[in-house]
């Protein structure tokens, strides 16, 4: 899910949204024009018996809809990787529930059902889920996470994970971090294992308050959880940034990355301030915090770059909305030197047009940030972008872009999702290649835009790097999207 501008609790819902079986998939590769095999990773419909969630007649959910994925690999064995993602999107938010594909050879993808939902063999007491995440500890346990969320009797948002001895095969620990309800709302989780303390994971998320004290209507500070025996327990939540001092404002898109070399956390978040009627963003900003002790203590925030995205839309037809990852940050350290990296969408290279995927740096542990530097091709729309460094201190970059799309085409929204490569994070030195077919974003389910995720995935596999992707197909109402996955060179 993705919440800004919400009104009330139920409205910010309405907004956004986005178990353990053992059904084995067999693995189909799609060899893309560039010679990279994309590996399907979503195969059935689990779900699709399911008639739990319905919020209103207007309800319509997607079948066979996988959408919004997210990926981890085992630092120990790289062949080894666990995607989530979200399964049966629904037009008003989340989705009937969300689903794992684990492979042990990095290309035979098998399924099992996270347990974060009704839908789901064994799963939470919520009636949809969103905002799957997965990391992997230094010792193999997979952490998952997400959110679940009730609509018919009173908006309810709880924080869930879950844990995976064997690969994602089978998901135990089931745990509610925490809950609320309105006027409470719980945003766009996200979950990062620490590469070096084993045991321990950290969950980050933005909670909206919609009926603060005071002059504001808006309220929405960041908030943690952790666990520090693999996910058995996990911490109260707390908050650890505020947002109480600036009226009307909230965070979004909380992000750790952990710098292996000092274990220093550095969380990265986008901080929104409203108008006094949530009609109309006044600022937007970047910022991160910091911790040198495992999350116990924070730092005061520190900018990182302006928020200068704009509407997704198809750009020949602005009435068509896209939702891709406007206001979510995509940080990544560099595991040698420490130097942190963020890409994000922005216009401040179409003068306020379009969106284009922008990244920014520092090299002195986030005290300071230099100015965007563009990414994506100059002059086209570019969206969703993912970020990793690998062994080498080769910055990866992975988007989706509309360079295919003719003047004049209203009927079509040609894509494809691009692979950018900088050596040593110099942009002078990048290359890019294509690596998904191209296809038709107006294919996919309409969910405040038509949906591809908020955000995809992309994680350093020892070699390169390992990419996953949402793809739509045409002419297939019930099976309008998949998952993809490839490891990816980047020399």
């Amino acid at each position: 899910m993705r919440v800004f501008l919400p009104l009330t609790a139920v409205a910010t819902a309405a907004l956004l949204l986005g178990t353990v079986s053992g059904a084995a998939t067999s693995a189909a590769a799609d060899r893309k024009p560039d010679g990279t095999a994309l590996v399907k990773v979503s195969h059935g419909d689990p779900y699709g018996h399911c008639t739990i969630g319905a919020r209103s007649p207007d309800s319509v959910v997607y079948p066979a809809t996988e959408v919004e994925p997210y990926l981890s690999v085992d630092p120990r064995h790289p062949k080894r990787v666990v995607t989530v993602f979200q399964q049966d999107r629904w037009n008003d938010g989340g989705a009937r529930g969300l689903v794992a594909g684990w492979t042990t050879d990095g290309h035979a993808f098998h399924r099992s059902t996270l347990p974060f939902s009704l839908c789901a063999p064994g799963g939470a007491d919520f009636e949809r889920a969103t905002d799957p995440w997965v990391s992997t500890g230094p010792d193999g346990t997979v952490y998952a996470g997400g959110e679940g969320v009730d609509f018919t009797k009173s908006t309810r948002s709880g924080l869930l994970t879950a844990t995976s001895r064997d690969g994602g095969r089978t998901w135990r620990n089931l745990t509610t971090t925490h809950v609320d309800k309105e006027p409470f709302f719980n945003d766009k989780p996200s979950l990062t294992a620490d590469p070096l303390r084993k045991g321990t994971a950290y969950q980050v998320w933005d909670r909206l308050d919609n009926n603060p004290p005071g002059p504001s209507s808006l309220d929405g500070p960041g908030y943690i959880s952790l666990t520090r025996d693999g996910g058995r327990t996990w911490s109260k939540a707390r908050q650890f940034v505020d947002t109480s001092t600036v009226p009307n404002t909230q965070t979004i898109g909380h992000l750790i990355v952990v710098d292996r070399r000092t274990g220093t956390l550095y969380d990265f978040f986008d901080q929104i301030t409203l108008t006094d009627d949530l009609s109309t963003v006044v600022e937007a900003h970047y910022a991160m915090v910091t911790s040198t002790d495992a999350g116990k203590t924070w730092s005061a925030p520190v900018t990182v770059a302006q928020d200068t995205s704009v509407p997704e839309v198809d750009p020949n037809d602005p009435t068509k909305l896209l939702r891709a990852g406007s206001t979510l940050p995509s940080p990544a350290v560099d595991p040698r030197t420490g130097t942190l990296y963020m890409a994000y969408e922005g216009s401040d290279f179409s003068d306020g047009e379009f969106d284009s995927v922008q990244l920014v740096r520092s090299t002195d542990r986030g005290r300071t940030w230099g100015t965007p530097q563009l990414i994506s091709p100059k002059g086209v729309p570019a969206f969703s972008p993912s970020i990793a460094v690998d062994e080498r201190g080769t910055v990866a970059l992975t988007y989706y872009d509309l360079r295919f799309l003719k003047p004049g085409n209203t009927t079509t929204l040609p894509a494809a999702y691009q692979l950018a490569t900088l050596r040593h994070g110099n942009p002078r030195l990048r290359t890019e290649r294509r690596i998904s077919r191209i296809f038709d974003w107006l294919q996919a389910p309409f969910s405040g835009g038509y949906f591809l995720g908020d955000y995809q995935g992309l994680v350093a596999d020892g070699k390169g790097v390992r990419a996953v992707l949402t793809e739509t197909h045409s002419g297939a109402p019930h099976n309008r999207t998949d998952v993809y996955t490839s490891s990816l060179r980047t020399r």
